[in-house]
């Protein structure tokens, strides 16, 4: 398992780190338009701070179908948050989320750290543009569907090979586009690009993406597959399930976790670092 580089920081194997989403977006699945203000956008990064996240996710897009936003309304509503944020917290990682390279490209000027690529490369040049401006890229799997889609019956004759297979390739091209290695993650992707089942059984064989070496992120808070699972709860009853679900993940080697609660988050993975200091008989350095 390899060091994880991110705006001079370096995260061992064994650690973990927190990445706190803010969407300047006004109809996030989640805080239904709470954070699209500028002023609650940059307070929400001050709480995530404070709660314990080594890295902000800031996005402009909602994941699921809505209203177009074109490649300038996202500049507008993510472009200016980064640099704020980049002033007000110099040592905080700052990522991105979003799949267009001219959006990566004003963002890394902006101070941005990390390009969050949760759509899976259908912007080829945005690797580029990660490795232009030095910093980090997610290359997560989301079933090579278009951005903003929800596929209906997709399959797959196995999921987490095909997640492997996807994200790995794509980490590897980031490689020989010039980003370094140690700044590259892989992310299966949740939801999508995937029903329930597909969800679920990516969370209970992660430790065959781990094996891979590459970094892996989890982006699981809140998300359907958890509402599904424990019987259809609504988005604000999932929390309970995210936990479990971040638990189980980080037990299996995932690295890092972009969540809306940085601090039950942290706590949740401080008791799973103290349980694999009993297990592997050796210390290591706590949250």
């Amino acid at each position: 398992m390899t060091i994880l580089r991110l705006r001079g920081r370096a995260f061992r194997p064994g650690e973990f780190a927190i990445m706190a989403v803010v969407n300047r977006t006004p109809d996030s699945f989640f805080d239904r338009g709470r954070t699209y203000g500028f002023g609650a956008a940059l307070e929400a990064v001050d709480r995530a701070v404070a709660a314990g996240a080594d890295i902000v996710d800031i996005g402009g897009v909602k994941a699921g179908p809505g209203d177009e936003v074109d490649p300038a309304e996202e500049i507008r509503r993510v472009a200016d948050l980064v640099a704020a944020v980049r002033d007000r917290h110099p040592d905080l990682i700052v990522s991105v989320d979003t799949w267009r390279a001219e959006v990566g490209e004003v963002v890394a000027e902006a101070g941005a750290d990390l390009l969050n690529d949760t759509w899976g490369g259908v912007d080829p040049a945005l690797a580029g543009v990660a490795a232009a401006h030095g910093i980090g890229l997610v290359c997560a799997h989301a079933g090579r569907v278009a951005p903003r889609t929800r596929p209906h019956r997709i399959a797959y004759a196995d999921v987490v090979a095909d997640v492997i297979d996807y994200t790995v390739d794509l980490a590897e091209r980031a490689v020989a586009a010039g980003v370094a290695r140690e700044s590259v993650l892989i992310d299966p992707a949740h939801d999508f690009g995937k029903n329930t089942y597909h969800s679920l059984e990516v969370g209970r064989r992660l430790d065959e993406m781990v094996a891979t070496g590459w970094p892996v992120l989890v982006a699981v808070s809140n998300k359907d597959f958890v509402g599904e699972t424990l019987g259809g709860l609504p988005v604000d009853e999932r929390h309970a399930g995210t936990m479990a679900t971040l638990a189980v993940s980080a037990w299996q080697g995932a690295r890092v976790f972009r969540v809306h609660d940085a601090a039950s988050a942290r706590a949740a993975l401080a008791v799973v670092t103290a349980l694999r200091q009993g297990r592997q008989g050796s210390p290591e350095r706590p949250l």
